[in-house]
């Protein structure tokens, strides 16, 4: 049935193109783009909305009660736990950024987005994931100031310190992103080509309908990917070099465990992040001979599921957050 669906969907599209013959337009947008969900499932949609509705829920219900409990929790008010806040703060950025187009295609089968609102999702969606690397790497950088030089960390890492790194966290991604959407909507696409590999807008995704020279488009996504992601792993990874070169210098085994205890949540947040990132980037340069299915469900797994498992993860191995997050959902059961 929903195969169908498609097809009318396509059907529609000359009556949206510009009334004249495609050989005579010489500079063509489409008034909108189709999704395709995920290729080749499009049958059982409907069910596999349901475990896509549960991992949206969890997403947003994790990241909110994390928000809410740091904020009704003055023990909480802390570097540690403000970094976390704004992990969770674009955890959720980034959930609602998909979670309409999504879901509209999975339960509704509304497949269409406009050629604007495309471009407005992919920076939205790309920013949130730049920030998101930069928070993973500021937390790193509190961990090392807190294993390495513990008695000046409160006096380091001071409230105004804090904002100013999520104010750089903000602009470094907005300003990475900014061209973006300009860079997009100069360029000549093809009236044939305007399906869509996944239920949101990708930059990669998107600049393959064009039938101009991509060349810069090519180049600008590589410099955004590098100068971000790329340079936050890097640091991050030279963190936990300076972390391991610290906790190894300590006399007691105890403390080097106590030390490293810290680390893991963070730890497991990164790798949940930084590993479907990889994924997506490789499918993208290399993997153009796999299925269409696989490019889509590595794209889910890159943005729905480092949402869904920060919470669980820092919820589990942090009893301060847990005791929290129960108190903040008591409070709700009593009021």
């Amino acid at each position: 049935m929903r195969g169908h669906n498609l097809e009318g969907a396509l059907s529609c599209l000359p009556r949206m193109l510009p009334s004249q013959s495609y050989g005579n337009i010489s500079f063509f947008q489409p008034p909108a783009f189709l999704m395709i969900g995920i290729p080749g499932l499009e049958d059982f949609h409907g069910w596999i909305s349901i475990p896509f509705s549960s991992m949206y829920t969890v997403a947003l219900t994790g990241n909110c009660l994390i928000l809410l409990a740091v904020r009704s929790t003055p023990t909480l008010h802390q570097p540690m736990y403000y970094f976390l806040s704004m992990l969770a703060l674009t955890d959720v950025g980034l959930t609602l950024s998909t979670l309409p187009t999504t879901l509209a295609v999975l339960w509704f089968d509304h497949r269409f987005i406009g050629f604007n609102a495309c471009l407005v999702q992919m920076f939205f969606l790309h920013s949130f994931s730049v920030v998101e690397s930069s928070v993973l790497l500021a937390m790193s950088f509190d961990r090392f100031v807190a294993i390495s030089n513990p008695l000046r960390y409160a006096a380091i890492l001071t409230n105004n310190v804090i904002i100013r790194i999520g104010m750089a966290i903000v602009a470094r991604a907005t300003l990475s992103l900014f061209p973006g959407p300009f860079l997009l909507k100069r360029l000549n696409y093809c009236p044939g080509k305007i399906l869509l590999s996944h239920s949101f807008c990708f930059h990669a995704d998107v600049m393959k309908r064009a039938c101009d020279d991509i060349t810069v488009n090519i180049l600008y996504g590589l410099y955004v990917v590098l100068s971000t992601v790329g340079v936050d792993s890097l640091l991050i990874v030279l963190s936990y070099t300076l972390i391991l070169h610290t906790v190894m210098g300590l006399a007691s085994p105890k403390e080097r465990a106590r030390a490293l205890n810290t680390c893991v949540s963070h730890i497991l947040a990164v790798l949940v992040f930084y590993i479907p990132v990889i994924g997506v980037s490789m499918i993208h340069r290399f993997g153009r001979h796999l299925p269409p299915i696989v490019h889509a469900l590595v794209a889910y797994v890159y943005l729905v599921v480092p949402p869904v498992l920060n919470p669980i993860i820092y919820s589990v191995k942090s009893k301060p957050i847990r005791g929290a997050m129960l108190r903040v959902l008591r409070k709700k059961d009593q009021g």
